[in-house]
């Protein structure tokens, strides 16, 4: 991820890049593809922040460029930019930022 990202989100919305899925147990039994294909991430790092406009008014993000952060399982947009992968997100979708 160390090149320029060419996209940025509007109003509310931040990226990320999602942490990748488990392929193993912690037990250390590994999962087939099948079994970890409908498995979404629920974690990752934000990579870009929106403008904080939402309705005209401006709002002020409670995360930041860089933080490692926790949200809704469900509710991401998934995008692929230059064969990356990540996540589009409402910023009240992020549930906590993992220290």
């Amino acid at each position: 991820m160390s090149k320029d990202i060419k996209i940025t989100p509007i109003g509310s919305r931040v990226l990320v890049s999602p942490d990748k899925v488990d392929e193993k147990t912690t037990g250390g039994l590994i999962l087939p593809p099948t079994s970890t294909e409908d498995q979404k991430p629920e974690t990752g790092i934000i990579v870009k922040l929106g403008e904080g406009k939402v309705k005209g008014k401006q709002m002020e993000f409670n995360v930041k460029v860089g933080d490692r952060v926790y949200f809704k399982k469900y509710s991401p947009d998934e995008l692929e930019i230059d064969g990356e992968r990540f996540l589009l997100l409402d910023a009240g979708d992020v549930l906590a930022v993992i220290k």
